[in-house]
């Protein structure tokens, strides 16, 4: 057997070069850069070894370690799960850091390989810089903290077993029903360890990504349940995307007659003017699409995980109604006594196309879900309108991003995440282009959007279109360094900040259920004078073009001067603390049954009200 006598990190750097996959005909790295924070504990070996790779791996430098791993999440999202970003960090602080960015990865089923340095294996030197000592258990680092929020998890103590955990890692992210993150600890003294490698590890290796097909038995009871429905619709999530079924999707659709509501992580699998499409669903969505599925007596989730945001906490569907989970994973297909049907989402449509074959929806509940959506775009007409008003003068979330929404394109693509933007980008942005939105709203994680936005201005670069970002001033202030690394690296988005002084939805959200604002708003935290920030300043001092706007005529035309632009721009504009887009549905939240205020007391009976309607399961 031939062999080649590399380190533990040269060895892992060959084999990721060798990966390969085909993204529209074209045969491409599987793993097509690595977002790196350099310390003691990935320095001198992995980052050695990166260097030597050059451009067969580049190296993006980040400015922190969560906002770097978010930017490779976001990334493989826009390339829908195509390709995979790594993210490396030293011991440490630097590992721990990545712990929230794995989780966003979790729950959004999203592939990201990580690497962290980590104590020796010899542990000669213990307790080393940076290591946090458990008495009872000397083998446990802080690493140990990715075991909950990763798919795949190994740490090397020996430079063979690389041969093993990388193809295994690797496995674990392609397979549509386990995708998610991968975590591997490097040992520094095993990183600079060497070892006589099969030369044919590094054989150049192109993977495609499975479709498992669905069990016949399931298909032919799905086809029989829409087959017996009067009212029928779909609900889109995320897995259509990573499928890439969303001309599956219009095609059955349109075939079939079926009315199409969509998850915040299945938003833009059909546009917006599609016949076929009602509106987003759920707690951030609209009462249009919650209408629909409330009276629907059939439910087809496709690619969905049914989180509570898309269920009203679970009190959307009519108990009678029935259930088909269409995911490519059971644990989700099989979700409160649903129908399951496990394999891909693309395949599945088609297969259960061909089971209804002239089957069709009844016209009256084809139409009233045209109805519904139409009264849902007159409101948006009126709320997003120049002519609309607020108490306090400044411009509505709806407004802004009518305004911006009204000037895209169908090649740009939408980066949000946690705040009250998600409800209002989810109801009042209307996409042109398939697979150009992403809200990240599975983990809710603030920070995201500027991160989050790298990675998709990466992932997007060669096209026509820019990357939006919209985040809020509290999301800004958490995670920013990322407009740095954007424009160090030469890759151009849109930000556009919306600051309504404070953490505001939660604001909403603590009044809603009876309390009074206290430490959300700037203006109710403790501060001998609160004072708001400069955001176009902070911006330009990290290399961005930056601009204040005081109207919407003013916002857009600075939009046309961003993209202008050769370099990422951040608009900063005032919006209103309390106007909102209306609609959405039930959502359980935590109220106290005991209070010294009778606002929380009627906000606990409107709960336990509301939970009367929970439709009951596992």
């Amino acid at each position: 057997m031939d062999t080649v006598r590399l380190t533990t990190a040269q060895a892992i750097v060959r084999w990721l070069v060798s990966q390969r996959t085909v993204v529209d005909g074209e045969e491409v790295p599987l793993f097509p850069g690595v977002f790196g924070i350099f310390g003691h504990g990935n320095v001198t070996c992995l980052g050695h070894a990166l260097e030597v790779a050059g451009d067969d791996l580049p190296t993006w430098r980040g400015q922190n370690e969560q906002g770097m791993a978010l930017a490779a999440v976001a990334f493989a999202k826009a390339k829908r799960r195509q390709q995979i970003m790594i993210a490396t960090s030293s011991v440490g602080p630097g590992a721990t850091n990545m712990v929230t960015a794995a989780a966003v990865a979790h729950a959004n089923r999203l592939p990201l390989l990580l690497f962290s340095g980590d104590t020796f294996t010899t542990r000669a030197p213990d307790p080393v810089l940076q290591q946090v000592e458990h008495f009872d258990s000397p083998s446990t680092t802080v690493n140990d903290a990715f075991r909950p929020v990763v798919r795949f998890w190994d740490r090397i103590t020996h430079p063979a077993q690389v041969v093993h955990a990388l193809p295994a890692a690797l496995t674990t992210m392609l397979d549509p029903a386990s995708c998610g993150p991968a975590f591997i600890g490097l040992p520094q003294d095993v990183q600079a360890d060497a070892h006589d490698y099969p030369v044919r590890f590094f054989d150049t290796v192109v993977h495609e990504a499975p479709r498992p097909r669905a069990d016949v038995s399931e298909l032919d009871r799905a086809a029989e349940v829409l087959r017996s429905a009067e009212r029928p619709v779909v609900i889109a999530g995320g897995g259509v995307h990573y499928s890439l079924a969303e001309d599956t999707l219009r095609g059955f659709a349109e075939q079939h007659g079926l009315p199409v509501v969509e998850t915040v992580a299945g938003k833009s699998s059909l546009v917006a003017d599609h016949a076929n499409y009602v509106g987003p669903v759920g707690v951030t969505g609209c009462d249009a699409a919650n209408n629909v599925v409330a009276a629907a007596d059939v439910v087809l989730a496709v690619g969905c995980r049914l989180q509570d945001f898309t269920t009203a906490s679970w009190t959307l569907f009519d108990d009678d109604v029935t259930i088909i989970g269409a995911n490519a994973q059971r644990f989700d297909a099989v979700k409160h006594r649903s129908v399951p049907v496990v394999g891909d989402a693309r395949e599945t449509l088609v297969a259960l196309g061909e089971r209804l074959g002239a089957w069709s929806t009844p016209a009256a509940w084809t139409a009233q879900a045209a109805e519904e959506k139409a009264g849902f775009l007159r409101y948006l007409d009126a709320i997003g309108s120049d002519d609309a008003t607020t108490d306090s003068g400044a411009n509505s979330y709806a407004q802004v991003v009518r305004a911006v929404n009204d000037l895209a394109t169908s090649d740009d693509y939408v980066v949000a995440a946690a705040g009250g933007l998600p409800g209002e980008l989810n109801n009042g942005w209307w996409s042109k282009g398939v697979a150009t939105f992403d809200c990240e709203y599975g983990y809710s994680c603030m920070g995201y959007e500027i991160s989050g936005g790298w990675g998709a201005a990466i992932a997007n670069h060669d096209g026509p279109g820019d990357t939006f970002v919209f985040t809020g001033d509290g999301s800004y202030l958490m995670m920013n360094s990322d407009l740095y690394a954007a424009a160090l690296a030469g890759h151009k988005m849109i930000v556009i900040v919306c600051d309504n002084a404070g953490y505001a939805v939660i604001n909403r959200l603590q009044i809603n259920q009876g309390g009074t604002p206290f430490n959300n708003l700037i203006e109710d935290c403790r501060s001998p004078e609160p004072f708001t920030v400069d955001f176009a300043a902070h911006a330009a001092a990290m290399g961005c073009r930056s601009e204040w706007v005081e109207d919407l005529d003013g916002l857009r035309s600075a939009v046309d001067r961003a993209r202008a632009a050769d370099r990422t721009s951040v608009i900063c504009i005032k919006v209103d603390q309390y106007t909102w887009t209306e609609g959405g549905a039930f959502w359980q939240v935590g109220v106290p049954e005991v209070s010294e205020y009778q606002s929380v007391l009627d906000a606990r009976a409107e709960l336990d009200k509301g939970l009367a309607d929970q439709r009951l399961g596992w």
